[in-house]
């Protein structure tokens, strides 16, 4: 579990299963280069009903919405960065589209994704793509692409209703690992910070984090005052 200091690509892999189980594996797409930043943002939401009479009232929490990503991607076929396509962007584009918006018959809906980068591991579903292109040849041909993609956390029910019931990263906790599971998806869940995977991998005497079995129950430590 070492650090192996190998350079890892942003990756996109597509699925027509919400449990992003292999049997549903639609496909994937790499990065050409990795973003230079991603946003992350948290919403809660809150009911503001007055009673009557009063001047004002205490906001009372509703829930907190799925967790949203914005990641953006580079396409190139200028020649400038190794790896890329020659001739033009149009090809790698019409991929990428529609990897991520395209309809897709078997499931009737748009697909479900893991985004995986390093040990940082999202599943989630895309809520919007928008292009803008930077670079022409002289006859217009697009030759650089810019990639602004949002997509919205998604958690399988159990997972969602066990995070509702006020659990804290302070007390002791027990998970069943789903199909796609591994430990820094895991700890983001329970510690929001993914980074505690070795220390749950000790406690549970496991020789690799990346494979976890559906089924096996996980213990999950405290968190280190």
């Amino acid at each position: 579990m070492a650090d192996t200091g190998k350079l890892e690509k942003l990756k996109i892999i597509a699925y027509r299963d919400a449990d992003l189980n292999d049997a549903s594996w639609a496909g994937e797409y790499n990065a050409l280069v990795n973003p230079e930043t991603y946003q992350l943002d948290y919403k809660i939401e809150y009911n503001d009903g007055q009673g009557q009479g009063t001047s004002g009232a205490q906001p009372k929490y509703k829930h907190t919405k799925p967790e949203e990503f914005a990641f953006e991607f580079l396409f190139d076929s200028t020649g400038l960065i190794e790896g890329s396509p020659t001739g033009d962007i149009w090809g790698e584009l019409k991929t990428f589209k529609q990897l991520l918006v395209d309809y897709d018959g078997a499931i009737h809906q748009p697909r479900h994704f893991k985004l995986v980068w390093g040990v940082s591991l999202f599943k989630c579903r895309l809520t919007s793509l928008q292009i803008t292109f930077k670079l022409f040849k002289p006859d217009g041909t697009p030759i650089r692409a810019l990639a602004k993609t949002q997509f919205k956390g998604s958690v399988e029910e159990n997972l969602r209703v066990a995070r509702e019931k006020s659990q804290s990263p302070d007390l002791t906790h027990e998970r069943q690992v789903l199909a796609g599971d591994n430990l820094p998806l895991l700890c983001f869940r329970l510690y929001e910070d993914p980074r505690r995977y070795l220390q749950v991998a000790k406690a549970n005497g496991l020789t690799s984090f990346r494979r976890l079995t559906p089924g096996q129950t996980l213990f999950f430590p405290p968190l280190a005052k």
